[in-house]
């Protein structure tokens, strides 16, 4: 059996079509941080802003993991990196959320999880932008 070759994608980050979509959630992330401190307060404004960093701060880990390679020589590498980035950003997730409510004193928990599902949503929400117009 040959030995394959993989194919590093040199390719900066912002240049990817996914940096559209880490976009997208940083401005959600910041919309939702601003609106919560305006409508209710420093504390919601400062917890929305600390569950949206942890699904930021996850899905670039992602990115920068499962982006690695390209073509179809290595598809294989391809496949174990997006594995890799997935297993890494569960643990990142569970590891980011345990810190926060350890070290974080005042917290307000549902703003906390509101803001990581708000950018969590973006993110499924910007892919299928993306599917419908792959040029913008």
């Amino acid at each position: 059996m040959g030995r394959s070759v993989n194919y590093r994608n040199k390719t900066p980050l912002y240049r990817l079509p996914v940096f559209r979509v880490l976009r997208a959630q940083s401005l959600v992330m910041l919309v939702a941080a601003l609106c919560g401190t305006v409508l209710f307060g420093r504390l919601t404004g400062y917890s929305m802003l600390l569950g949206g960093l942890i699904a930021l701060l996850a899905n670039v880990y992602f990115a920068f993991k499962a982006f690695r390679y390209f073509g179809a020589r290595s598809a294989r590498a391809i496949v174990q990196s997006f594995w890799a980035g997935e297993m890494g950003k569960l643990i990142l997730t569970a590891a980011l959320f345990a810190l926060v409510f350890v070290a974080v004193k005042p917290l307000q928990p549902l703003a906390l999880f509101t803001g990581y599902l708000l950018v969590l949503g973006t993110g499924a929400s910007a892919l299928l932008l993306l599917k419908n117009n792959p040029k913008h």
